[in-house]
């Protein structure tokens, strides 16, 4: 029977400014939102021609 493996060791934890983690949700966030439905236009109201 083989003797048992130490546990690994993990490696350093990357360090990343908080700044820079919260722009990169907010800009994935923004990337993946489909954009606003238009405004419904209100029926039934003339506009005004401009003179």
């Amino acid at each position: 029977m083989s003797a048992p493996r130490p546990p690994a060791r993990p490696g350093p934890a990357p360090q990343f400014p908080m700044r820079d983690l919260l722009a990169s949700c907010a800009a994935a966030r923004a990337i993946s939102t489909p954009p606003p439905a238009p405004d419904p236009v209100e029926r039934g109201v003339e506009h005004r021609k401009a003179a």
